[in-house]
């Protein structure tokens, strides 16, 4: 009778993701050729009177010089901070305004790999096409008005010397170190390195990677085929078609093997709980094991409450209310990290539960009804992932940034749906080793 109302369970299980799977339909990404021979990318929906753009260039913080750590991200803060405009110029405010009076939003900022460049407004005409030229303005046109970048040189350093004081903030920016080690997503921006950047360092890097060969347009809401391109043909028209030879990014090397006293670092800090990162390398997004990894965290430490992390630290011996994993995949490199906060008294205890509830996950995978759970989960949620166009723009983007097939979000739920248990545990066991594995602790000692 057990046998019989396991297979049964597990029956119904497969039933019910199959049907989510085929039930919901995905909108398709359109693909657009572009006069100067790249592609801009579409999503069209009717359902809202909006059209959202991003403009994606390839022009991340890994790309600061190693003195000017933050130039990526300051360049990209001042897209917003005045323009060229109609052979004059609109300061800050007169920007702010100008976008303001079209019921629209222009923002952008810069990340590790890239700098993305976002517009959303309604899509009648007397309200887009001005947007446009705005949006186009502020990617090709930013004056750099040097008391502005005075005044945002100041407010970020301001954020860093904030940041010195969060826990949180020095752990990610020491992890980041510890993980990435001589890759430049390693270093993080200082008041030395902030106080470096000129006005010339934002022209010259602007000039240098704002360009057409460096460049994505994706878009999603009510505009067809024909109205996308134009729109990507302004923008880009608008863009140097090349520049100089960018340097080649040396390749991030896997973390090494390293004895257990070499792997955990402590960084004093006062403050009655502990904040403890650990984790190494992992996979790029275009990976084979991307779907295996997806659904095995899930289990291990991405499904909240349910996971094994929250099973073992939080309720068998309530070291900390909040447990996680996660793997963060980009186009080039990837990391898988695992996280919580304790008190510093418990830290020790903490971490061995941590190392040893994911070194037995890498060993042993999911069990049968944990991976059911899993697939059941994430299928079903699939379509909150969907559900609006900033939502559809977000994945059109990774998708389109990462080089992905543009059916991903057709077969996504197939793929997590033909995930089996030896998939997960030798995809964790690829990629995964407790023996490379970097451990943080920012708090103070028991």
């Amino acid at each position: 009778m057990h046998r019989i109302h396991i297979f049964c369970k597990g029956l119904v299980s497969s039933i019910t993701m199959l049907f989510a799977a085929q039930a919901f339909a995905v909108l398709p990404i359109q693909e657009i050729s572009l006069s100067n021979g790249t592609k801009a990318y579409l999503i069209q929906t009717n359902a809202l009177p909006m059209i959202d753009i991003e403009i994606s260039i390839d022009a991340g913080s890994r790309y600061d010089p190693k003195n000017q750590s933050g130039l990526a991200a300051l360049t990209a803060a001042m897209l917003t901070r005045g323009i060229s405009w109609q052979g004059s110029t609109l300061n800050e405010a007169q920007q702010a305004d100008a976008i303001a009076e079209l019921g629209a939003s222009i923002s952008a900022s810069a990340s590790g790999e890239r700098t993305i460049v976002r517009a959303r407004s309604l899509s009648k005409p007397e309200l887009f096409n001005p947007l446009l030229q705005l949006l186009v303005a502020s990617v090709s046109k930013p004056i750099f008005d040097q008391s502005i970048l005075i005044r945002e040189k100041q407010r970020v350093s301001s954020a860093i010397q904030e940041g010195d004081t969060k826990p949180e903030v020095v752990l990610q920016k020491r992890f980041r170190q510890a993980v990435f080690g001589n890759y430049p997503l390693a270093r993080s921006p200082s008041i030395e390195s902030i106080a470096a950047i000129q006005e010339g360092d934002l022209k010259r890097f602007h000039q240098d990677f704002y360009r057409q060969d460096r460049v994505i347009v994706n878009l999603v809401g009510n505009i067809d085929h024909a109205g996308a391109k134009q729109i990507a043909e302004q923008i880009i028209g608008a863009l140097p078609a090349k520049g100089p030879t960018i340097p080649v990014l040396p390749p991030l090397e896997r973390s090494p093997i390293e004895p257990e006293s070499q792997r955990v670092i402590r960084i004093p800090f006062q403050t009655q709980q502990t904040h403890i990162a650990m984790g190494m390398t992992a996979i790029p997004r275009d990976n084979p094991d991307y779907f295996p990894l997806l659904v095995g965290n899930y289990v291990l430490g991405g499904g909240g409450f349910v996971s094994r992390l929250v099973g073992e630290v939080r309720d068998k011996r309530g070291f900390a209310y909040s447990v996680f994993s996660y793997f963060q995949p980009g186009r080039d490199t990837g990391t898988f990290e695992a996280g919580l906060q304790t008190r510093n008294d418990q830290a020790d205890q903490a971490l061995k539960v941590l190392q040893e509830t994911v070194a037995r996950f890498i060993e042993d995978g999911p069990s049968e009804a944990e991976l059911a759970a899993a697939k059941a989960n994430l299928i079903n949620g699939y379509p909150l992932r969907l559900d609006s166009n900033r939502k559809l723009l977000d994945n059109l983007s990774a998708i389109t940034w990462n080089q992905l097939p543009l059916n991903t979000l057709d077969i996504w739920t197939q793929h997590v749906a033909a995930v089996k248990k030896d998939d997960v545990r030798n995809a964790f066991k690829r990629h995964l080793d407790m023996r490379r594995m970097i451990s943080v602790l920012v708090g103070s000692a028991p």
